[in-house]
């Protein structure tokens, strides 16, 4: 039985270890520690960053002079972007050694899913980071267990992957961070842990080929398909793609499963030796599995074939929300738990409610991650303002932050990045004991601009979601949708690709007065700037809708990942404009749409 408000904010810990184990109560007794004392605990990481790191050439540089105290650090360290410590990140890269950000060597470069100059950003990391994360993982099973019981009865199927590391010049590492930890010793020789048993193999996961890890991974997942009790990936793209090869495979899953055998192109020695072990004839579950798929009713599959499912474990914040419609149909509406929010640069918190609603998902900052601060975000609606830019106002520590008021995140880490802007903008919801929840909102970032108008990721994502609730009636969704801004045509406009999940495609499919109606409806809802530019000015021409074929993002993602990406950490750009990827999107569009009316605007009045 789920348990309403198990983690009291008031700091007492009393009941929580009366209803847990030894060792899921040292773990909340941790954070309820950790939180009591947020800016203690603050204080004390900043100074232990500053005292040993105190030599390292980037702190001499700003004569801290050995000063530990949070008005010295403030005074005199700047506050930055990547591209301003570009520099000393390309010295690391090629091969220099001297203590540039730490004093403790850097291991390898974390690459980041976010780009500078068209280039993957790289984010240097220290050996004992690896610790602070297996931390962060340590304290998430402790508190979903407060929630959700019984979870130690079963396995949890988690589609996890790697991608083959690149090294730099200098000969260091470069890798996505969840490449890194699934390769590390803390990972691949963890302790048994009876909630944390995975239907995956270390030897599927560890595979760097997508389609065989995937195949492998989904093909124990069915195995032990009544042991199963959660399913989760990264992101709740990667869950929806692992559906998506279940579509496209199952008949020779089940043909392996009937059989005993393994795909042939399955031929990763070490993935055919461990999967040996499992691969035993079972007609009778492949004859279940070939009846749930084969009818091509995909509706509420996840509960169909795992049966004993408590709840999807994916990121379904910011960008991924957009998933969840899809998430619901495939699931049968089961709930979706977003446990933690972390990133190339530093994890960051975990979320103490798992269960609740994605709109409601709050994180709450450890503050023993790292130091963190807080640049109050404001935004501008102005588009004919001329004068300079006001001053950015001073920053907050993590225990000052007020609620309701947005914040974009900067942090400092034990690996040499000080006072960072990582370019995230967060929502401060409320606070567990003296440490803040946050809500993610966005990333900081411009996804379209024809004009002076400036639409940012936010705005396109409810803009898509208001026009999506026109295809409602006719039990459509929008499973995928990219944009760009078409400035080849006078004058340019916004081009929105959407692949839909049409329920009913023989009765109920979207015509053109619907869709062109849809193409309003985002115009309605994106900002005054923009809608002046449409209306007044002239200077944007009617949004465009393409829907594009099934599979198509499927497609896309594939060609990423053949240009390098991370099966991890990627996710469908909001915003494209690279050829290839552009032709691709292009070739499979089947029909086009444009909005039928200017927006309503009103002069002189606010957004």
């Amino acid at each position: 039985m789920a348990i309403e408000s198990p983690i009291s904010s008031s700091g007492a810990v009393g009941p929580l270890t009366a209803a847990c184990d030894e060792k899921d109560a040292k773990a909340l007794e941790f954070i309820q520690e950790m939180t009591k004392n947020a800016d203690s605990v603050q204080e004390k990481v900043l100074a232990e960053i500053l005292s040993r790191n105190a030599k390292t050439e980037y702190l001499e540089r700003y004569k801290l002079d050995g000063a530990t105290d949070r008005n010295n650090f403030k005074s005199k360290i700047p506050v930055i972007t990547y591209e301003d410590l570009q520099p000393e990140i390309q010295r690391i890269a090629n091969g220099d050694r001297s203590a540039i950000l730490s004093a403790h060597p850097i291991s390898e470069f974390l690459t980041s899913s976010g780009t500078s100059a068209g280039e993957r950003k790289l984010m240097p990391t220290i050996q004992e980071e690896l610790d602070r994360r297996q931390l962060l993982y340590s304290l998430l099973m402790p508190v979903m267990n407060l929630y959700v019981p019984g979870l130690d009865k079963g396995k949890g199927l988690y589609f996890l992957f790697v991608k083959s590391e690149t090294k730099t010049p200098g000969g260091l590492l470069a890798r996505p961070v969840l490449t890194s930890y699934y390769k590390s010793d803390h990972f691949k020789t963890r302790p048994y842990d009876p909630y944390m048993v995975y239907t995956s193999p270390n030897e599927a996961i560890l595979c760097p080929d997508s389609f065989q890890s995937m195949y492998a991974q989904m093909l124990c997942g069915l195995y032990y398909q009544k042991e199963v009790l959660r399913v989760g990936a990264v992101f709740a793209s990667g869950l929806l793609r692992a559906i998506r090869f279940l579509q496209l495979h199952w008949e020779q899953l089940a043909k392996d499963i009937s059989t005993g055998t393994l795909n042939p192109k399955v031929i990763d020695p070490s993935i055919r030796q461990c999967l040996s072990q499992l691969l035993k004839p079972n007609p009778d579950l492949a004859t279940f599995i070939s009846t749930e798929c084969s009818g091509g009713q995909w509706e509420g599959i996840i509960p169909r074939i795992w049966p004993n499912t408590k709840y999807l474990d994916v990121i379904v914040t910011g960008a991924m929300a957009q998933y969840i419609p899809t998430l619901d149909y495939y699931s049968g509406g089961l709930p979706l738990a977003c446990t933690m929010y972390a990133s190339s640069e530093c994890y960051f918190g975990l979320n103490l409610k798992p269960m609740c609603k994605p709109s409601e998902v709050s994180y709450t900052i450890m503050p023993n991650m790292a130091y963190f601060e807080f640049l109050p975000h404001h935004r501008s609606f102005s588009a004919t303002d001329s004068s300079s830019p006001p001053a950015p106002p001073p920053l907050v520590d993590l225990a000052d932050v007020q609620v309701g008021k947005e914040y974009e995140l900067v942090i400092t880490t034990y690996a040499g990045l000080c006072r960072y802007r990582v370019g995230d903008v967060l929502r401060v919801t409320g606070f567990h004991n003296s440490a803040p929840q946050f809500h993610f909102v966005r990333r900081k970032n411009v996804l379209l601009s024809i004009d002076s108008d400036k639409t940012d990721e936010a705005e396109l994502q409810n803009a898509v979601e208001n026009a999506s609730q026109l295809l409602e009636e006719l039990e459509t969704s929008v499973v995928e949708y990219t944009s760009y801004a078409d400035t080849k045509t006078i004058p340019g406009h916004y081009v929105i690709y959407w692949e839909l999940l049409v329920k009913d495609p023989i009765t109920k499919q979207p015509g053109d007065s619907v869709l062109t109606h849809c193409c309003l409806a985002m115009e309605e809802c994106l900002n005054s700037v923009y809608r002046q530019c449409r209306v007044a000015d002239n200077s944007i021409g009617p949004l465009e809708i393409r829907i594009v074929k099934s599979g198509t993002f499927e497609e896309l993602m594939d060609y990423a990942i053949s240009r390098g990406a991370s099966i991890n950490q990627y996710k469908v750009p909001r915003c494209v404009n690279f050829t290839p990827i552009m032709e691709l999107l292009d070739s499979r569009v089947v029909s086009s749409h444009f909005s039928p009316s200017c927006p309503r605007w009103t002069p002189n009045r606010p957004n």
